[in-house]
């Protein structure tokens, strides 16, 4: 009886399922778009008619102008299917104000039910050649492994059916001493003077540990040692190294290759058998409204919406002469350098898309962009970053905000530019960014900043300066503290919670999981899960709060096996109820403190869990007791003694007098952490990562609110 009923039960849910699967199929969209389609036909058949004589559009382009006039007769919704295939994007598409959703109604672009098109710039490249010819400084190992093909356009990037090839490379080499922003002084026999030079490139790893340069080379003199480079570096070509790409001399390995735009050839030494494109586009979608960046209001176009589509192989970006680089250089302002983008866009979504084997960025939202929608989209295998909200730079107008960034899977960016993030907000604020899954990158996973305070001036440089509205501002004072532009930062107020970030910093240093810096009062960063974080130098931390930043609340996070330090804490920040387990080396921090005046900052009810008796729980600068100072670059001292510091627990696995010392020394030299212990929290089985707390434990008793691990990341 029992197995009659269930089966009965399996029946009912299997057709229940059919039903709602077949119910999902049979939506009627407005127009269909498929490869096996016309332009000449109406748009409205999902398949071609018997006769041939009718049937979908072929391209979306068409599909827009009948969205276009449909628009004039139909004020709800308007939806349009497209079908399985490729398409390939010889121009950007753009949907301009006369492609928005009339009042609240949606105009939509999604994948038909179960199928994936696929919007592509890629060129497949025909007519290899085997070279059979010596080709002047083709190295030994190349030689008879290389194919040739003509070519009539330019590019920086090159995919076969596994992804992006890899263009070839040089060694490391060190530049000599009296290199500068734009002149390479290097060793006997590392360049020469290629005829070619305008392809050749070279990636300048300057000192300063959080960004990098691919910069086009002006000119070379091989016997002087001397080239020159036609875009400035950020900072100075020095010992961290450059690398010189796309030169014959270099091809030594399967996979790369290298284009020889001047003799219009491409060189290539296949990794398998699979069929090559190169990339026409770098952009493929623009939501445009109607920009007006020296007046105060902006038309957006609304109500847009992309979902299920695939963006794949788009080219490389590059600095050009008049670019204002965001922070750092990490990105560039109001550029055209993702796959999608929105600029001047209200109400607009892109979700469940993939974008993937690309060499820019993914998504951007720029200058004015409210209240849009990026979620469930999975990024991967990207040149430059993920998801990038970038709102106008420094002044009074303040229109990039409310936008939500929800459960994408971002993974495998920065194969480029090494400093992309998964995340970026820059100067864009009231955002709710949380359930997003970050790892295999190689800066920081997710970055909310504005224009650091020192870069306030009138200047030509990339770094920050250009993007400052000084005809908003007016003058600042010659000596300037946050008081004077805190006004301009308008990262404020973002939301920033239930995300997972590991494995980033994988080649840079002096980054982190989380930063945030010039970003206005009121963010709060909670209940994100960072670990694993695997740089190799000694300047990095779990989560971050830098130079000037203020105002903001972390709390109920989980750090977990970071490398150097946990969480590094300046002014009045506040840290509260979090846990820092097992800091990996080489510095073992668990709570830095580097900026003061700290007047307001907190440390309450945190956890810090260490296993190896090395390390450090709470790092401080100066010396004496809490005695307020400056330190080498002109900063007032941090000190816990103007921290709340109150109800945390340490403990040391290995050895807890650690613990217990640290605690008298700040109970007596301090004044600090009166009610808190040193003793073990009882997590449930942290060495297999599961932080749950023991009913028993202590930290519950001292209030530590415990938050939900499984909410964390993806949902």
């Amino acid at each position: 009886m029992k197995n009659v009923k269930l089966k009965s039960i399996i029946i009912v849910a299997l057709i229940a399922i059919s039903f709602c699967s077949c119910a999902k199929n049979t939506v009627q969209a407005d127009f269909y778009v498929s490869p096996n389609g016309s332009d000449n036909w109406s748009g409205t058949l999902a398949e071609p008619n018997s006769e041939g004589t009718d049937g979908p559009f072929a391209t979306l382009d068409r599909a827009r102008e009948a969205v276009r006039e449909l628009k004039q007769h139909k004020t709800k919704d308007i939806l349009v299917h497209i079908r399985e295939g490729n398409y390939q994007v010889k121009e950007t598409i753009v949907f301009g104000l006369e492609d928005s959703g009339e009042g609240e109604s949606t105009i939509t672009y999604a994948a038909y039910s179960g199928e994936n098109p696929i919007f592509s710039s890629g060129l497949e490249i025909a007519d290899w050649k085997k070279v059979t010819e010596d080709l002047p400084g083709l190295p030994a190992e190349a030689k008879g492994k290389i194919l040739v093909a003509e070519v009539s356009h330019k590019f920086k990037t090159l995919y076969d059916e596994t992804g992006m090839l890899p263009r070839a490379q040089s060694k490391r080499f060190v530049p000599l001493k009296g290199s500068s922003n734009t002149k390479l002084l290097f060793p006997k026999g590392k360049m020469k003077d290629w005829d070619n030079v305008e392809d050749v490139e070279i990636l300048v790893r300057p000192t300063r540990d959080w960004m990098m340069n691919i910069l086009p080379l002006s000119s070379i003199d091989a016997d002087a040692g001397i080239a020159h480079t036609a875009i400035e570096a950020t900072y100075g070509m020095n010992k961290k190294g450059c690398w010189v790409e796309n030169v014959l001399e270099e091809l030594d390995e399967p996979g790369e290759w290298v284009l020889n735009s001047k003799e219009g050839k491409l060189y290539l030494w296949p990794r398998n058998n699979s069929k090559v494109v190169a990339p026409q586009l770098i952009e493929y979608f623009l939501v445009k409204g109607k920009i007006a960046e020296d007046e105060p209001k902006d038309i957006p176009a609304r109500n847009i919406r992309f979902s299920g589509l695939t963006f794949k192989h788009g080219d490389r970006y590059t600095l050009d002469e008049d670019d204002a680089g965001l922070q750092h250089d990490w990105d560039m302002l109001d550029k055209d350098n993702a796959l999608v983008r929105f600029r001047g866009a209200e109400n607009c979504a892109i979700e469940k898309c993939h974008f993937l084997h690309s060499g820019s960025g993914a998504i951007r939202v720029d200058l004015y962009g409210q209240n849009n929608n990026i979620s469930n989209n999975h990024i991967e295998q990207m040149g430059g970053g993920g998801i990038l909200l970038c709102g106008y730079g420094p002044g009074t107008k303040d229109v990039n905000k409310k936008n939500t960034v929800y459960n994408n899977h971002v993974h495998d960016i920065g194969i480029i530019y090494w400093h992309s993030p998964g995340i970026f907000l820059w100067n864009s604020g009231e955002n709710h960014v949380y359930n997003n899954l970050i790892y295999d990158g190689n800066y920081c996973g997710l970055i909310v900043s504005g224009c650091v305070i020192r870069f306030f001036t009138h200047s030509n440089k990339r770094e920050q300066c250009r993007a400052i509205r000084w005809h908003e501002i007016g003058e600042l004072p010659k000596e300037l503290t946050p008081d004077d532009v805190r006004a301009y930062w308008h990262s404020r107020n973002n939301i920033i919670e239930y995300n997972e970030i590991h494995h980033v910093m994988k080649k840079l240093g002096d980054g982190n999981g989380i930063y945030i810096r010039a970003a206005g009062p009121g963010n709060i960063i909670r209940r994100n899960y960072v670990h694993h974080l695997v740089a190799e130098t000694g300047k990095q931390s779990g989560i971050r709060t830098d130079g000037g930043q203020m105002d903001v609340l972390i709390s109920e996070n989980l750090i977990y096996k970071c490398t150097s330090q946990g969480m590094t804490l300046k002014l009045n920040n506040r840290f509260e109820n979090n846990i820092i387990a097992d800091v990996t080396e080489p510095r073992l921090v668990y709570l830095k403190l580097v900026e003061g005046p700290m007047t307001g900052a907190s440390n309450k009810r945190n956890i810090f869990y260490a296993v190896n008796d090395g390390c450090t729980f709470i790092s401080q600068p100066g010396k004496g007791k809490g005695l307020v100072g400056e330190d080498s670059r002109g900063r007032v001292t941090a000190t816990i003694k103007d921290v709340d510091s109150d109800f945390n627990i340490f403990y040391c696995k290995e050895n807890n007098n650690l613990a217990e010392q640290t605690l008298s020394s700040l109970q007596k030299d301090y004044n600090s952490d009166l009610n808190s212990l040193a003793t073990d929290p009882l997590f449930v089985d942290p060495e297999n990562g599961d932080f749950r707390l023991k009913p028993e434990s202590p930290a519950l008793k001292m209030g530590f609110v415990q938050f939900d691990i499984t909410k964390v990341g993806l949902q």
